[in-house]
């Protein structure tokens, strides 16, 4: 074990006594005096995020480290505390992210365009026309997407699954769907069959398998734990044989390389038990695993995603800093997963714990992050959870639960 990357963890577990003014245990809900804890730290945050806006308004458009991440997490600020100035600073923000971003070759949620124009749609649904042009601008994007030599990832951050994570968004947040079902059919096939042809030619045992630069990533940002769960969100436009031959076999694969102490690898044949973030490493598995186990209704699937649950408790408060990416926050979206599934108070006074931790936003951290205002490496990210985690049977991770 590698101690040099997290700090030991200070806090009690969670009993009837160290839950006391944190989890109402007759609701399973937070604390209304942790609650309030909550709201003036993402008070205090969100103040120096909006007075330091000269610094992140940059030609950064994307979800991922740009404008566009920071828009989200300024129009849910907005929504939550029904503040419009918030809500309209966010949609100036995003329209302008969809104008500015030049590149038609980043084409996923995170770091492309799609992030932009999905989140655009959503803000201005009431505005049929204007939705209608951007909703056609997200699938023009389809073409690339669909073509066989693209050369394009299957990955999350930038490739296939990127893009289909932000036609699901667009349809699980406007009424009636805008997305045709064939459309998203074709995506998540194409998605399938490279893997399969990957998989096949480079003979992996696991019948779907993808690479990212010549590595066969694991993690939900680069690798297979991502891919496979954004098609799992989109189980409803895929075939009975392509969850039974691929998606389900793939899944008890990717299970069979958890490690003793219940980590993941961040790559194949790397057999390093370091790296405990959301992007590499346990953190990320307990989505897919627990959402495996409701489809799937296997057990194993649930105890592949408790263990990630420890090793998280155990060694996630990184010294790396507090990203939801990379960092404090991400991994404490590991716990609310658990808790969303189990019912189980343990997960959710995890998370709080864990949000408390991020009460001192950058004094337990080695390194300062590129785009410290950023949603996937900074304070917009912090931000986020610490709004998120307040109705715990909602949260879901930006971009990667739809």
């Amino acid at each position: 074990m590698d101690s040099t990357r997290h700090y030991k963890n200070p806090y009690e577990d969670y009993s009837t006594s160290t839950g006391c003014n944190i989890i109402k245990t007759d609701t399973n809900t937070i604390h209304d005096a942790f609650k309030s804890s909550l709201t003036s730290e993402v008070n205090k945050y969100i103040k120096i995020l909006k007075e330091n806006e000269k610094k992140w308004l940059n030609d950064d458009y994307s979800v991922y480290t740009g404008q566009a991440g920071i828009a989200w997490t300024l129009y849910y600020y907005g929504k939550y505390y029904n503040d419009h100035e918030y809500i309209n600073m966010a949609t100036e923000i995003l329209q302008k992210c969809v104008t500015k971003f030049k590149s038609k070759h980043n084409i996923t949620f995170l770091t492309g365009v799609t992030g932009s124009l999905a989140l655009s749609a959503v803000v201005l649904q009431q505005n049929k026309e204007k939705v209608e042009q951007l909703i056609l601008k997200l699938k023009s994007l389809s073409t690339n997407i669909l073509e066989k030599h693209s050369n394009l990832p299957d990955e999350l951050l930038y490739g296939r699954a990127g893009y289909l994570a932000g036609l699901l968004y667009v349809n699980a947040n406007i009424s009636p769907a805008p997305i045709e079902a064939d459309l998203i059919k074709k995506v998540v096939s194409s998605i399938i069959n490279s893997g399969i042809s990957y998989a096949s030619s480079n003979r992996s045992q696991s019948p779907l398998m993808y690479a990212w630069h010549d590595k066969e990533y694991i993690g939900p940002a680069h690798g297979l734990a991502g891919i496979l769960y954004l098609l799992l969100q989109a189980r409803q436009y895929l075939t009975q044989e392509q969850i039974d031959n691929y998606i389900k076999p793939s899944l008890y694969f990717l299970q069979k390389l958890q490690f003793s102490s219940g980590n993941f690898p961040s790559s194949m044949g790397n057999s390093s038990d370091k790296l405990i973030q959301w992007c590499h490493g346990a953190p990320g598995m307990p989505a897919l695993f627990c959402l495996a186990y409701k489809v799937f209704e296997d057990d194993e699937f649930l105890q592949t995603a408790i263990q990630c649950g420890e090793v998280i408790w155990k060694r996630g408060l990184l010294k790396k800093g507090y990203s939801i990416c990379h960092g404090v926050a991400g991994n404490g979206y590991g716990f609310m997963h658990l808790f969303q599934q189990t019912k189980d108070i343990k997960y959710l006074y995890r998370a709080c714990k864990f949000a408390e931790w991020c009460f001192n936003y950058g004094s337990h951290q080695n390194l300062l992050p590129d785009r410290p205002f950023s949603l996937f490496e900074g304070l917009a990210g912090v931000i986020y959870f610490l709004l998120d985690i307040q109705q715990p049977y909602l949260t879901k991770f930006p971009s990667y639960d739809i």
